[in-house]
């Protein structure tokens, strides 16, 4: 329900219709827009998974070979878990997307899609005839 605090000069039925298609088309552009955003952030997530993936092989395969290379040492074990935990850092923002960040912005598409339906009605004072309304 708008309310209008003065008249207008257009009849109710024609000002409900305007109201409406206006307030449905920012909410179709909104839900558009997350929907846009949506799609961004899974392509920047399946790429930075793909170089966190990467970059955690990586980082494990050089702490195998650290403790290889110098046995039983303890500063090798230190290295390895320091790799370890290094390539898990790296795991850090993909899975933030997957698991997080991309839930919010379906949620809000979903609202704003909802609202995009929404009954809308306006309620205006009721003009005596063409002079109640002043000029601009």
């Amino acid at each position: 329900m708008i309310h209008l605090d003065e008249a207008r000069p257009e009849p109710p039925a024609e000002l409900n219709a305007l109201v409406t298609e206006a307030v449905h088309s920012h909410f179709k552009y909104r839900a558009e827009s997350k929907r846009r955003q949506y799609r961004a952030l899974r392509a920047r997530g399946r790429i930075s998974l793909s170089v966190g993936i990467g970059f955690y092989a990586l980082c494990f395969l050089a702490g195998q070979a650290l403790v290889r290379f110098f046995s039983d040492s303890p500063v090798a074990e230190l290295g390895q878990e320091s790799l370890l935990i290094g390539g898990w850092v790296a795991m850090w923002r993909p899975l933030e997307i997957f698991l997080y960040d991309i839930w919010e912005l379906r949620r809000q598409m979903r609202e704003y899609l909802r609202l995009s339906r929404m009954q809308v009605h306006v309620e205006c004072p009721r003009t005596s005839g063409p002079s109640a309304v002043p000029a601009r």
